[in-house]
């Protein structure tokens, strides 16, 4: 996984603030190349579009980098980021800040406000990072719920074989520290290394028991997990930093429409990791397209007016 205030005199001495003069202008709203973003992307649309702003949409737009640095140079005024990816943003990785949730949301929020008039608005509670899932019928059959059940099973001899990427499989911040964390080891025969290795390579191999595969990578809030019959690993030690979603804006903007705060919370608080889950599968899995799922979602919760 791998990102005011000055006045102007006018014409009929008309005085007018930064603020007060972009009121007026669209708000330019992006998101990534996935289905998460094409989601919360909609969903900050709509809410806007409904409280009687203009918008432009500039949805999917491309990666973190070019997102990020299209935020930074004012050629768009918000996104959905995570939390987690603050840890690059600031080339800060090493900081045990980014495996807590509240931690590492407060040093971003901080560090962006002061370096980049960046403002990290109110996240969802739910953590989209790397992830353990195992087949259903496995894990009822031996009662696994976290990672601490996981690992106990395979010290135990349980017959686990995992899908993976290889970034994942060899990457020290992903399978290697939660074996480490959780003191289990994978030899060759209980891991398939996938070319490429997307979690929809992952989670299909492990529904559809290829190569005797019963576990996969995942990210936490995947649409595909529950369709495919899979059952994530609770991390409780906390291994893997933690990525939350959030609606990140430009200073400027916010300022010019400081209701957008206000918008935003409770949709965001509304989106746990199961709802998140649920709502990319109609998305990922059923073929609905994001922005009626969006739609749908907020009419339901009665966000929209």
């Amino acid at each position: 996984m791998t990102r005011m205030g000055n006045v102007f005199g006018i014409a009929l001495g008309t005085v007018l603030t930064v603020g007060q003069a972009m009121a007026a202008d669209p708000i330019r709203v992006a998101s990534k190349v996935d289905t998460e973003g094409a989601l919360l992307g909609n969903m900050m649309i709509e809410l806007l579009r409904d409280a009687g702003h203009e918008v432009e949409d500039k949805l999917q737009l491309g990666p973190t980098n070019i997102v990020r640095t299209a935020l930074l140079e004012d050629q768009i005024d918000l996104y959905p980021e995570y939390t987690g990816n603050g840890a690059f943003f600031t080339g800060t990785t090493d900081d045990d800040a980014w495996k807590d949730a509240e931690a590492g949301y407060e040093k971003i929020r901080q560090w962006d406000r002061e370096n980049n008039d960046v403002v990290w608005l109110t996240p969802a509670p739910a953590n989209n990072t790397w992830a353990i899932a195992v087949r259903n019928d496995v894990a009822e059959k031996n009662n696994l719920e976290t990672m601490e059940d996981f690992a106990q099973w395979v010290s135990e001899g349980g017959e686990v074989k995992l899908a993976g990427s290889a970034e994942f499989v060899e990457s020290e911040a992903a399978l290697p520290s939660f074996q480490q964390a959780y003191d289990f080891q994978l030899d060759q025969d209980q891991l398939l290394v996938l070319s490429g290795g997307n979690t929809a390579a992952t989670i299909r191999a492990a529904a559809e028991g290829t190569s005797g595969t019963n576990a996969a990578m995942v990210y936490g809030t995947d649409g595909a997990i529950k369709p495919a019959g899979l059952k994530i690993m609770d991390d409780t030690q906390g291994v893997q930093m933690v990525y939350e979603p959030a609606p990140v804006i430009r200073q400027e903007t916010l300022e010019a429409n400081p209701d957008i705060e206000g918008l935003f919370a409770p949709v965001f608080e509304s989106l746990d990791r199961e709802t998140l889950q649920e709502l990319n599968s109609r998305i990922q899995v059923e073929g609905q397209p994001a922005s009626k799922v969006a739609q749908d979602y907020l009419q339901k919760q009665g966000f929209l007016d």
